[in-house]
Parts: C-alpha cells; sequence; structure tokens
C-alpha cells in the first residue's frame, strides 16, 4: 500500500485525520513526519504539519475476534472425571454513569469530593493563587527561553483557574497529544493547591488546544463505533490520559449499538470499543 498524505495545523492533528481515515489507531499505521509545521504570529508564516501514512501489514490481525479451538476429545473425557470449581471469566467493566470514576486515579478520589464543597475565597487570596501559578509557570518559561504571555482568571463559584497560553511555537508547550501542557497542568496544580481549603481545578490551555482535541476525539469516537458495528470487531483505541478517556465514554454513552470501558494500567491504559450484547 501507498503512503498517503495528510496535513493539519499540528502533528498530532494530522496522525488523527489520518486514523480517521483508516479507521484505525495510530498503532496500526506507519507514520512519516514529512513537517512539524509552524504555528506563525497572529496567522503569519504559518505552515500546516504534513504526514505521510499508511496501514501497516499487519494492522488487522490485533483486531480479530479470537476463534474458538475445539477441545481433543480425550480432554474433554478428562475434564468429566475431575470436578472442580467453575472459574469465572474476568468481566470488563462496561461504561455505565460510574466510568468516570473508574478513570479517576485513587490519588484524586479526596480531591475530586472536596471540588463539590464550595469555598468562598477572599480577592486577596486568589490574587495570591494567580501569582503563585505565574510565578511558577514564568520560571518555566525562562528556563525554557521561550516568550510566553501568560493570561490568568479564576472562575467562581468554581474554585476554576484558567489559565491561557500566548506566542509563538505553542505547538512545543502542547507536545505530542498534548502530553506536555498536561505535565505543566499537573504540576501546576501541585502549586497552586499546596496548604490551601478546598481544591483548585487548574486547567492550562493554548491556541484553543482542549476545545480542538476534545471535537477530534468525539469524531473518533463515532468514527469506531460505526466500524465496530460494520465489521462487528472489538477495537482498542491507543493508550490517553484519563480525561480524553471520558471524552471517548461520554461520547458513545448514548450508542445503542455500541459499549465502552477501560483496559490497562497508566500509562498505558485505553479505551475498548465492542458491540454490544443484543
Amino acid at each position: 500500500m501507498e503512503f498517503k498524505e495528510f496535513s493539519a495545523k499540528t502533528v498530532d492533528e494530522a496522525i488523527t485525520k489520518a486514523s480517521l481515515e483508516f479507521e484505525t489507531s495510530s498503532e496500526n499505521l506507519e507514520i512519516q513526519v514529512v513537517s512539524e509545521g509552524k504555528t506563525g504570529f497572529l496567522g503569519f508564516g504559518a505552515k500546516p504539519a504534513i504526514i505521510k501514512v499508511k496501514r501497516k501489514e499487519a494492522a488487522d490481525v490485533s483486531e480479530e475476534i479470537p476463534v474458538k479451538k475445539e477441545t481433543p476429545v480425550k480432554a474433554r473425557e478428562e475434564k468429566k472425571e475431575v470436578k472442580s470449581a467453575p472459574v469465572k471469566e474476568p468481566k470488563h467493566e462496561v461504561y455505565k454513569e460510574t466510568a468516570e470514576k473508574e478513570d479517576v486515579p485513587v490519588r484524586e478520589n479526596e480531591r475530586v469530593r472536596e471540588e463539590r464543597k464550595a469555598v468562598v475565597r477572599s480577592e486577596e487570596e486568589i490574587a495570591e493563587i494567580k501569582a503563585e501559578a505565574e510565578k511558577f509557570l514564568t520560571g518555566v518559561f525562562k528556563a525554557m527561553e521561550l516568550p510566553v504571555e501568560i493570561k490568568i482568571q479564576y472562575k467562581e463559584p468554581e474554585g476554576n483557574l484558567d489559565i491561557e497560553f500566548v506566542g509563538q511555537d505553542m505547538g512545543i508547550l502542547i507536545g505530542k497529544r498534548g502530553q506536555t501542557l498536561d505535565s505543566l497542568q499537573y504540576l501546576t496544580s501541585l502549586v497552586v493547591n499546596k496548604g490551601r481549603q478546598g481544591y483548585i481545578r487548574v486547567k492550562l490551555d493554548t491556541e484553543d488546544y482542549r476545545n480542538r482535541r476534545k471535537e477530534t476525539l468525539e469524531n473518533l469516537a463515532r468514527s469506531i463505533a460505526y466500524k465496530v458495528r460494520k465489521t462487528r470487531k472489538t477495537v482498542s483505541l491507543e493508550p490517553m490520559n484519563p480525561y480524553e478517556r471520558r471524552i471517548i465514554h461520554s461520547a458513545l454513552q448514548g450508542n445503542r449499538y455500541v459499549e465502552t470501558y477501560s483496559e490497562g494500567n497508566e500509562p498505558y491504559r485505553h479505551v475498548v470499543v465492542k458491540l454490544k450484547n443484543r
């Protein structure tokens, strides 16, 4: 199979477009990055990311439904003679309304409970929270020698701290599938929550990446659901963080034909989409 060219604002988005086109996860694709693209300044000098993609030769092997092997007659006779307690096969927990809890790390449980408690903060405390976040992030960007404008907004009564980055080459801060942005978000959350009552939810974003990624994942979920319904084969998606797994679960929660569950351990935990038993 020949390589097919895809272009998008970032390499990550181009890979997702390719996954949608080939109706499979990126693990089953051979990807060559032609150009990583440039964001430019205020839209000027921007260049799209370009990749070349083709399906791996053995891509479909992992998605095949295992064939039940016939047990030899002699083995069946031996089983009749030996009586043993029936062994139940482990069942995967199918995503229902509680699946969101499944993907929340254990260490976050107490924080999630505290989030529900509205904490009224004074203007002085809010200003202090913003200053701590800005000081930490400014130090990080200075070490990276990356000029970034930091915009911080504290939203009440939810207690959310929304931080937006503005500047050139923001793709560096986003990283592969948002991993760099997620890491910065986690570290900033540790800084602003240290020694404080209640939990402050921190969200870092740049160039509207969060919304674009959410839309991309929802499109991917619908495409995979259609493929599962059409081929009647279970599909495992690539590893994702808890936030992105919840987007997939939510997008397919009301689907009449497929169901989803998470499988594996972090950082390789991923979503599995399978046909519903009807």
